[in-house]
């Protein structure tokens, strides 16, 4: 087959406009004819720069991926020779402190050091307590080590469990391994005093939702306190509708 040719026809099918797999799929197999449409939309999708468009879905419903390409979406063309430097200083005002690795686990790109080195003039460098250089634009906070961290309910897949190619600086690699399971998935993840000590869940039945928190480690009385005031106040949020709300703790293995 003619890979030029799937492209073409499926730029001019998703910039007419954004259109799911479902979608994608049949019109292009009205053009080839006995193909899988299913795999023709996939090769749409390996083959262009797309963007899935909002809303993915709507809160408490799902909802199937719609995209177009990318330069409909921007109303531009794409730049031909991007420069990664922009990218670098927004990791790290999102996650600095960081190494050059934490940015290339982060971005999935490599050989960036040169980039860093470029920036050095611009950002500020610290060393860990490995002796690893750390950068950080100048601008960015950095709270005294000293301040209480209050607890968090960190989402699914959240980019402060992701970003860095070091993450005991916020769970252990021992936890790790509970909170990313071996099929790629990342639990809803406790942080209390800024490290990651447990996972939690919500479960709606009828008209209640309940937060399941399982702590791996014994948790003290202040943290149970200070995490089921935060709970409260997640499960307002995430199950507004619901007539009840409970929090349970389950006991650590």
């Amino acid at each position: 087959m003619d890979l030029g040719a799937i492209g073409d026809a499926g730029r001019a099918l998703l910039e007419e406009r954004p259109r799911t797999n479902a979608e994608l799929g049949p019109l292009l197999a009205e053009r080839w004819p006995g193909r899988d449409p299913a795999s023709l939309a996939h090769a749409v999708r390996d083959l262009l720069p797309l963007v899935q468009v909002p809303p993915r879905a709507i809160w408490g419903s799902s909802g199937q991926t719609t995209c177009t390409t990318a330069e409909a979406w921007l109303g531009r063309a794409l730049e031909p020779n991007p420069s990664p430097d922009e990218m670098v200083v927004r990791y790290l005002k999102a996650f600095g402190p960081a190494t050059v690795s934490d940015v290339q686990t982060w971005c999935g790109l490599t050989r960036l050091r040169e980039i860093v080195d470029r920036l050095r003039p611009h950002l500020r460098t610290f060393r860990d307590k490995h002796g690893r250089e750390l950068f950080d634009p100048p601008e960015a906070p950095r709270p005294d080590p000293d301040i209480p961290a209050p607890p968090r309910f960190l989402p699914p897949f959240d980019n402060i469990l992701l970003s860095h190619a070091d993450r005991t600086r916020i769970m252990s690699d021992e936890h790790r391994k509970i909170i990313v399971t071996r099929n790629g998935l990342v639990k809803g993840t406790i942080t209390v005093d800024g490290f990651a000590c447990g996972s939690w869940e919500i479960t709606r039945r009828r008209d209640a939702a309940t937060l399941a928190i399982t702590p791996f480690t014994r948790l003290s009385k202040a943290d149970v306190d200070a995490l089921t005031r935060e709970g409260a106040l997640l499960l307002a949020f995430a199950a507004a509708g619901a007539d009840a709300h409970d929090i349970r703790f389950i006991a650590p293995e």
